[in-house]
């Protein structure tokens, strides 16, 4: 025992890499993998929430999928400031959740967690990757039938939210928008085909299961390792 009682020294948390323009995959899950969205009525209040912070800090939302117990976005921050974004939406939203349902202590698990976006392979995976949460989760058979996730407003069957940008997604297929929409769609359907034939794929750059909700990425994190297609506008894919 240490000499203050505990049971060692606790090791101090890393700084996080904060980079102007750069484009993360966030992730946060349920304190002991609770629920952390038990109805419709929590999930419009979260969107509400995210669309605050998205508009306050300027941020551009790419996509995004709302699970049970967890959540995953695909922000880009013109300042570096993911941070003060998350804890923002993270704290108020956990405030309301536990008002709401007569709860107390933490809603989520420990802090968000986030992996920056580095070259043109990953970025186009997590397009597909976070949409198919609910379809590797046994949930749903195909992307576009479960309602808490981008994919709907991304290929045009449901009307944008405030907060979501689909131009920047787009343009990784095509420069035509309606052609890009369906090349996307594909895309995601290939995506769950696989998942149905073979099982769990990992990302490009991951060592870990789809169906987890915290993605590592070996290797220290770099400002300078970030491509251009993830600091800014991706190249057209054809």
């Amino acid at each position: 025992m240490s000499p203050g009682g505990g049971y060692g020294r606790r090791m101090p948390r890393p700084p996080r890499l904060q980079v102007p323009g750069a484009t993360y995959h966030v992730t946060t899950r349920g304190n002991r993998k609770q629920e952390i969205f038990t109805d419709a009525h929590d999930r419009l209040r979260f969107l509400q929430l995210l669309e605050e912070v998205v508009e306050i800090l300027g941020w551009r939302c790419h996509t995004y999928c709302l699970m049970t117990n967890h959540y995953h976005l695909l922000v880009q921050t013109p300042e570096p400031d993911i941070s003060q974004g998350m804890h923002r939406l993270n704290g108020v939203y956990a405030k309301w959740f536990n008002w709401r349902h007569g709860y107390e202590g933490h809603l989520f698990e420990r802090r968000f967690h986030d992996e920056l976006v580095e070259g043109h392979a990953h970025l186009l995976e997590l397009t597909r990757y976070i949409v198919l949460n609910p379809v590797r989760a046994g949930i749903a058979r195909f992307a576009g039938t479960w309602r808490w996730s981008s994919y709907d407003a991304t290929v045009g069957k449901r009307q944008q939210p405030p907060f979501l940008t689909t131009s920047w997604v787009l343009s990784l297929f095509n420069d035509d928008p309606n052609r890009a929409r369906k090349l996307y769609a594909d895309f995601v359907a290939a995506g769950a085909l696989a998942h149905r034939r073979s099982g769990p794929v990992p990302m490009p750059g991951t060592r870990t299961r789809p169906d987890q909700p915290y993605p590592y990425t070996p290797g220290k994190r770099s400002a300078s390792r970030l491509t251009s297609s993830a600091a800014g506008r991706p190249t057209t894919f054809r």
